[in-house]
This record gives structure tokens, C-alpha cells and sequence, in this order.
């Protein structure tokens, strides 16, 4: 029998993209811009509005640590309360039409910063224009279109003020680790964008270990966790009515021994291993560092004969800052070599062609694009909680989207990457078809949802997650076309 998991705007845009010298002229961009004559000679300066501190994570020998602390349900489970606020009201045409400018403005921005060297000045006077249309009046409400272009135009702020000088991703935002987590959750109740990644993922690692004793799952970025618990808990439901193993190991792979994200993880893994405690499941849970090149090293990990690996890889999940390409690569490597039973793989999809023209005015739009969607799609299904949108949107949405501006910015002269898809075939890996089991209960997930979500099957190893004609993220499955190799 099957093995259940759970019973459970396009914009228009300047086709303007070379890089030779533009004539930065203010009064050229007086019009658009909104400014009266007089302000070509003006100087800005800006600080943008982020905090110092943001978790991320991130190879050293394999350390093993035990947990059985107590936990509640109510660690693992969803059950959080959205206070209902007042109806919201119509957009009237005023505000219509300052989203459009705003839009229009954010474009100019991004495509100014596409030029080298007289582009940063005219960026800079466009994104100060922006700044005093964002401002809001005394008492006055920010609508979601206000707010995207905020944390866009932020993002852009930044790269002006670096005066072209690489900032640190890895520090760009930092928000306490129970502040994520609960923002976290709130967009595990209103989206299906992290669960349809994890639903459709551990259901394949549940069919791929049926008979096995253990199994061993390799995690690429645990973060919360939030993945394992829905697996711990289906492992212990199906016993008595199939095969599926009596134990579970956990090995999260980590940027490094001191950074935050370590002590993060830990707490992850005593979590984990409290919950398996309480519903009765043998675990065990460890941390594989990768080295100083941030790559992952197979022979750091510690292997059990018998005991059939599965390699899960969350690539730019929106709680993630976006890794290293090489530190993904080594990781998928390294399954290969492991010889993975199933490898798992959650990213996010491209919207269109101009994320894959390698410069940056192409990948910028596509991210606000990207970001818009995600908006549209909280917004429709919960128009009258706005402050816990908001909530989800500054803790989890603004350290992506800087990141991702970052990032395009800065990868601008790079060709972009052949998808993962391309890579996995590389790699030596096939495509692993999707069960009818799996694909059912995606779209069951997803009637818990606004309508305006839908599947798209792909390929037969792949499924991809819209909101209306924009694709989200995809989740698919891989085997190797090697044996794995023998364990002592």
C-alpha cells in the first residue's frame, strides 16, 4: 500500500540594456521623476533601513549529539492566531496610480544601475525620489505594493552607498532565531510555499526506504527543521500497516563551527530529537561542517553499512541567504559519490528569459516579479491580516530579497548557471519519476489554499508550485545511476 505523508502583474519595462556611457542629465529625468527644475546639482545620501543582524547557515569531521529533552506539540505544530483587523478598503485610483509610478521608478532605478559608471548617480537621485514617495502621510496605511517597493528600494540604496564594493551576504539582516521561527510559521499557515517543497520531498524519501531498518537523511540547510518533524511523525504512523524504518539520522550540514547558525542548528536538532522522543522513534542527529572553501567533504561524513543515505537539498528557500554555487555543487557531488539512494531538491523557478540574459537589470526585475507574486498570493488569501503579513514579509521575505539584489548585482558579468537540472544529468543522476500518490496529495495541499495556487507537473521527477501564471518553486527527485560504493 501506498506510504502517506500526512492525511492532511506584468510590468513594461525600457528594452534599453547596454552598457555604453549614458548622458546622466537631471533635467532629462525631471518628468519622470516628478521634480520641479532646479535639483540637477543635488547630492543625496541614504542609510538603508535594515539591522545588523540576521541568521544564516552554512567540513570539518561529523560530530554525533544525542538529545531527548521533553518538547511540547506545540513546538512542531501550526497553531498560530492571526488577529482579524478591519476590512480593508478598495484601492482607489489614486493609489493605483502611485503603485504603477513607484514600479516605473524602482524599473528606472535598477536599469541605471545596470550601466558602470554614470549609472550610480542617476540612481541615486531616482531612488531619493522614491524615498519621499514612499514616506507615508500621518495615519496612513502602506499598501503591499508601498511596501515591496520599499524593501526594493532599500536593497538598491545599499549597492549605491557601497560605492560598488562588495557587502557581505552572509551579514546583511539578522533577526533573532524565535523571531524567525515564528514568522516562519505564520507562513507555513498562509502559503504553501515551504510545505509543498517538504510534503512532496519526504513522501519520496518514504517510498525510496520501504523495508529498510534506518535510514539516513544528509540536510543541506536545516534552519528550523520544519521539514523532519512531518517525516518523524509518518515514520511512526505507518508502523504496523508497512515496512517503514524503526530509525532515523539526521546529519545537517553547516557553514561553520563558531557562526550563529551552528548554535542554531543545535537547538534544531535537540527539538528534533525531543519530538521523535515523544512519539517513540529512535533518532540520532549530527552537524557535517563544510571547509574553509564553504565545499562539502564526503569522507568527513560517517557511514553505517547498510543504511541507505538520502541527500535533501533546499536551495534559496526564502528563509536562506543564498549559498555559494560551489558549496551546492560539492554537495550534490557528494551525494553522487555516496552513492544516494534519493535526492531531493527544492528550489526556486525562474519566471522568464530576462533572469537568464547575465545582467543585472534582467535578474533585479525578475526578482520583483518574483516578490510581487508572493505579495499577490498573501494578500488574496488573507486581505484582512495585514500586520502578520507584514510581519512575514520583514522577517522572512527582506533578507532574500536584499540578498538577491546583492547578489545580481554583483554576479552581473557572470554567465548565468545552467539549472539544476542540467547539473543533476552532470552529476549522474536520473530523474526519478513522481508517484500518483505524491502528485494527489499535492494538490490536495494546495485545496487548503487560495484557488489562485496550482500545480504544474513539469517533468515526471518534477513538480512546480504557481500562483496563477507565475511559477514559485519546484520540488523534484533524483537517484543515482551508480551503485553506491561499500561501507565498512
Amino acid at each position: 500500500m501506498e506510504i502517506a505523508m500526512a492525511d492532511v502583474a506584468e510590468f513594461c519595462f525600457s528594452d534599453r540594456l547596454s552598457d555604453d556611457p549614458i548622458d546622466v542629465g537631471w533635467s532629462d529625468w525631471l518628468h519622470i521623476i516628478g521634480w520641479p527644475p532646479g535639483f540637477d546639482d543635488m547630492n543625496w545620501n541614504s542609510t538603508a533601513a535594515t539591522s545588523d543582524e540576521y541568521f544564516h547557515a552554512g567540513s570539518s569531521s561529523e560530530t554525533l549529539e544525542h538529545w531527548s529533552s521533553s518538547i511540547s506539540d506545540a513546538a512542531i505544530s501550526s497553531s498560530v492566531g492571526t488577529p482579524v483587523e478591519d476590512p480593508p478598503k478598495p484601492p482607489c485610483i489614486g493609489e493605483i496610480d502611485k503603485g504603477v509610478r513607484l514600479i516605473h521608478l524602482l524599473s528606472a532605478a535598477g536599469e541605471a544601475l545596470s550601466h558602470y559608471n554614470n549609472g550610480q548617480q542617476l540612481a541615486r537621485v531616482i531612488l531619493a525620489r522614491l524615498k519621499q514617495l514612499l514616506t507615508p502621510a500621518t495615519g496612513v496605511v502602506s499598501n503591499g505594493t508601498v511596501r515591496l517597493v520599499s524593501h526594493f528600494t532599500n536593497a538598491l540604496f545599499r549597492l549605491v552607498d557601497a560605492e560598488g564594493k562588495e557587502l557581505p551576504l552572509s551579514e546583511t539582516i539578522h533577526c533573532y532565531a524565535t523571531e524567525v521561527a515564528s514568522a516562519m510559521q505564520l507562513l507555513q499557515d498562509m502559503s504553501p510555499y515551504l510545505n509543498f517543497g517538504y510534503f512532496t520531498a519526504n513522501q519520496a524519501i518514504l517510498e525510496a526506504v520501504v523495508g529498510e531498518r534506518r535510514v539516513h537523511v544528509v540536510d543541506f540547510d536545516i534552519g528550523e527543521g520544519a521539514q523532519w518533524a512531518p517525516l518523524i511523525q509518518a515514520l511512526v504512523s505507518t508502523r504496523g500497516s508497512s515496512p517503514a524504518p524503526s530509525h532515523l539520522r539526521i546529519t545537517a550540514v553547516t557553514r561553520g563551527r563558531k557562526s550563529a547558525a551552528s548554535t542554531v542548528v543545535k537547538e534544531t536538532g535537540r527539538r528534533l530529537a525531543a519530538f521523535a522522543a515523544s512519539v517513540g522513534l529512535p533518532f540520532s542527529f549530527a552537524q557535517c561542517r563544510l571547509d574553509r572553501e564553504e565545499c562539502f567533504r564526503p569522507e568527513a561524513m560517517r557511514l553505517m553499512h547498510g543504511e541507505p543515505i538520502v541527500f535533501n537539498c533546499a536551495i534559496h528557500q526564502p528563509h536562506h541567504l543564498h549559498h555559494a554555487p560551489k558549496s551546492v555543487e560539492s554537495f550534490l557531488a557528494g551525494a553522487a559519490k555516496m552513492g544516494a539512494r534519493l535526492v531531493t531538491v527544492m528550489e526556486e523557478e525562474k519566471g522568464g528569459e530576462a533572469a537568464n540574459e547575465g545582467r543585472f537589470f534582467g535578474r533585479f526585475m525578475e526578482e520583483v516579479q518574483r516578490y510581487s507574486a508572493m505579495w499577490d498570493a498573501l494578500e488574496a488569501g488573507f486581505p484582512q491580516q495585514g500586520m502578520v503579513r507584514e510581519t512575514v514579509e520583514n522577517v522572512v521575505f527582506v533578507p532574500r530579497i536584499i540578498s538577491a539584489v546583492e547578489m545580481a548585482f554583483f554576479q552581473r558579468e557572470e554567465t548565468p548557471a545552467a539549472g539544476f537540472a542540467e547539473k543533476m544529468v552532470v552529476a549522474g543522476f536520473r530523474g526519478l519519476a513522481l508517484s500518483y500518490f505524491n502528485l494527489l496529495q499535492a494538490k490536495l495541499m494546495l485545496g487548503l489554499f487560495n484557488e489562485g495556487y496550482h500545480i504544474d507537473e513539469a517533468e515526471p521527477n518534477k513538480l512546480v508550485l504557481c500562483w496563477k501564471s507565475r511559477p514559485l518553486v519546484s520540488a523534484s527527485i533524483w537517484s543515482c545511476l551508480q551503485p553506491p560504493p561499500p561501507q565498512p
